[in-house]
This record gives C-alpha cells, structure tokens and sequence, in this order.
C-alpha cells in the first residue's frame, strides 16, 4: 500500500445513529476497490464523507499524504476526488456539451462566475479538450447537441461518468454505476470501466457484484457502518460473515 487514500477511525453520526462507524481504509494509487454490503451499511454515507458533501463526526481523511479531513467538496474535486451519485445528477435543461462544460468549468475553476460560460467562450482550450475527448470515450459524441432531456437513463448515465473523466480524476469514486441499466447498457458501462481504470484510482459501490468481479481487485465490506472484511474478490464473498450479513444464511456465489 502506498497510502494515496487513507481514513483513520472515520465516523459520522446523525443524531443517534451512526451511519459510518470507525472505518480505516487504505487504498494504493491505481487501485481498483469495490465497496459492498447491504442496504443502509453505510457506503454511500462513506462516499460522502471520502468527496467532502459530509463533515465526519470523528476521524480523518488523508489523500495524497494530506490531510484533507475539513476540506470542502469543491476544493476536493480540484484536488482530483470525483464522484458520481446514486440517482444521475444533470440538468435536462441544457444541451449534453453544454452540462458537461459548465459541470467542469465550475468544478476546475472555483473563480469561475456563472455568467462567463454564457457570456464568453466556454473555459479554456485545455477543459474544452477534456470534454470533447469525454464524450467520445463515452459513446455521446454525435448527441453533443442534443436536449439532455431527450436522452435515454443510460445516456444520461454516461454523461455523469463524462463529466467525471472530463475533470481527469486521481480519485473516481462511482455510486452503483450500474443501477437502472439494462443488461446492454451494464455491459457497455463495464466495457468502459475496464478501458479508463488504468488512469485513476477507482472506489465503486454496486449491487450487481457479480458484474464487477473481474474489475475490481479488491472487496470491501460494510455492515451497520463497520468495515467488516477486505481482500481479494473470491475470498471475501465466501466468508461467513459476508454471507450472514449480506445474504443470509445462502451464499449464492460458488468458486469451486
């Protein structure tokens, strides 16, 4: 491990409940980790606290060897912590160019004023070149000019993942990318996981494990906002406990 992401003792309560309860994760740069357990374990909440939307109750967060526990969500997309949302968050308003360049120019450039982007050229020659290449990577290049709002769930879904590879994270944190897509669009959304992952280090929470296995290289379990077991794929989906809390006394996965 080289200590590009670490938390220490990382907490949150809301009131009395304690949504993440004393989590110590260390990821390596380039790393790959899925994030799973069931419903209300925590993950989301983690993912929170790791891209700055939370303040922690206790605990810290270092990324890169800095302390970045009191920084704000802007400042940590700056410093290259990107992350998507469990529910697609873009505007149906705007064009698909139009969402993924404002998206950015405001996430890159915290002096940026809203005005500019409709008033002046949009950003610099180099996000403009960030958005472009996005949008091909995603498959959205000849839907540049359309309506955001005419674009399929899927669509909708890439152009989150563009405007995350746009702003060229270090950290890529995706909640349940695969959620509400169809088993063509699941299969086209790992296809581009597995074509970026070499440029960033990738946390992702997903439900549909199975469709991850091969992606990740390392599993990370929650229950009741503990961490309760971390390794490689294959062993920790048959340990005991992760079978217990996660699906009961059946284990539906088999390795043998």
């Amino acid at each position: 491990m080289t200590g590009f992401l670490v938390t220490n003792g990382l907490t949150k309560r809301f009131g009395g409940l304690t949504a993440v309860n004393g989590v110590g994760i260390e990821v390596s740069s380039g790393e790959v980790v899925g994030l799973i357990g069931p419903n209300g374990s925590g993950k989301t909440t983690l993912f929170n606290l790791l891209s700055g939307f939370f303040p922690p109750s206790a605990g810290s967060v270092l990324f890169q060897g800095i302390d970045i526990t009191r920084l704000p969500a802007h400042k940590r997309a700056q410093k290259g912590i990107v992350r998507t949302f469990q529910l697609v968050s873009v505007f149906d308003s705007l064009t698909v160019w139009e969402n993924l360049v404002l998206s950015t120019t405001r996430r890159l450039d915290s002096n940026n004023k809203i005005g500019r982007f409709f008033l002046a050229p949009a950003g610099s020659a180099s996000i403009y070149e960030n958005c472009r290449l996005a949008l091909r990577e995603v498959g959205l290049a000849d839907l540049a000019d359309h309506p955001t709002s005419s674009l399929s769930y899927g669509d909708k879904r890439m152009l989150e993942i563009a405007i995350g590879l746009s702003l060229q994270p270090k950290l890529f944190l995706l909640d349940e990318p695969l959620s509400g897509l169809s088993d063509h669009e699941i299969g086209l959304m790992v296809e581009l996981l597995f074509r970026v992952k070499e440029s960033f280090t990738l946390i992702i929470i997903e439900h549909k494990i199975s469709k991850i296995l091969d992606l990740v290289k390392r599993l990370c379990v929650m229950n009741y906002g503990r961490l309760i077991c971390q390794g490689e794929p294959r062993q920790v989906l048959c340990d005991p406990e992760v079978s217990e809390c996660y699906w009961g006394s059946e284990n539906p996965f088999s390795f043998a």
